[in-house]
């Protein structure tokens, strides 16, 4: 019998945060990981532009049959969550919740920050998350539009990323808050520089640990964990320069993979 995966996706190589942390937590658990390197970052394009893109990654991952789909783009689960819920059968999970929660039960002071892309920042995604977690707490919002680009080259550690970084979040600095949420899967690659800029003070949330129990907790419901004693063979895919994206998530996933890359062509999309 053929093993089912657990199917996820992402504008480039952020969703990798989400696939250690799978990897981690469910070690038993197949992966098929899609990151839609050609088109990165997400962030400054349009809804309908989005909801396309991710409905045709989807489309594209169905052919293997996977158990559950991860959405794991913050700006596509923000737009796209919905409509890809509408037209696949299987169960398939966002980010932004998830991250929500691990910040409520962070937060002491009841004020949360959260730094995300253009699109993310824009749909109000997590605020309303939150507030429907906890109509009393504040939301601080930030845009920064940069640290995708920066991710997606590998660049994480450079001099000219450290003074980005600060530059960014410099007016975040001045403001009361015990908890930052990193809202893009693209921003812990740079969870060292962040901390460093925002201080100890600050709790740093990834939606990656929280999206991974999450999953575990549908699986076991539905009665799909994995049971086999083998270890899994993963795939990935990416759409863009397979050989960037292979050296970023060797590095970040700490072993051998094998890329396989697609050329898009436009599918009929339901």
């Amino acid at each position: 019998m053929v093993q089912q995966a657990v199917a996820i996706l992402d504008s480039g190589v952020g969703g990798l945060t989400v696939v250690k942390e799978v990897m981690r937590q469910l070690p038993q658990e197949k992966i098929i990981y899609f990151g839609d390197t050609a088109r990165t970052p997400y962030g400054p394009r349009s809804s309908s532009e989005i909801i396309f893109f991710t409905k045709q990654i989807v489309h594209y991952l169905i052919q293997f049959q996977p158990k559950l789909i991860v959405i794991a783009c913050n700006t596509a689960t923000a737009v796209a969550l919905d409509p890809v819920r509408a037209f696949v059968s299987v169960p398939v999970v966002g980010v932004i919740h998830p991250g929500a929660r691990a910040a409520i039960k962070t937060t002491k002071m009841g004020v949360v920050g959260v730094i995300g892309t253009e699109g993310t920042i824009k749909s109000r995604a997590y605020e309303i998350a939150l507030k429907q977690l906890s109509p009393s707490i504040k939301v601080i919002s930030l845009t920064c539009p940069s640290f995708v680009p920066l991710v997606e080259q590998g660049l994480f550690d450079t001099e000219e990323t450290k003074q980005d970084v600060s530059k960014s979040l410099a007016s975040l600095r001045k403001l009361p808050m015990d908890c930052l949420i990193l809202g893009c899967t693209h921003y812990p690659f740079l969870r060292e520089t962040i901390a460093t800029v925002m201080g100890d003070k600050v709790a740093l949330i990834s939606s990656a640990d929280e999206t991974a129990r999450e999953i575990s907790t549908i699986l076991h419901h539905r009665g799909h964990l994995a049971t086999t004693d083998q270890l899994p063979v993963h795939h990935f895919f990416c759409s863009g320069d397979s050989r960037i994206f292979q050296q970023i998530a060797q590095a970040w996933l700490g072993e051998q993979i094998k890329v396989t890359p697609v050329v898009w062509q436009v599918p009929r999309i339901v």
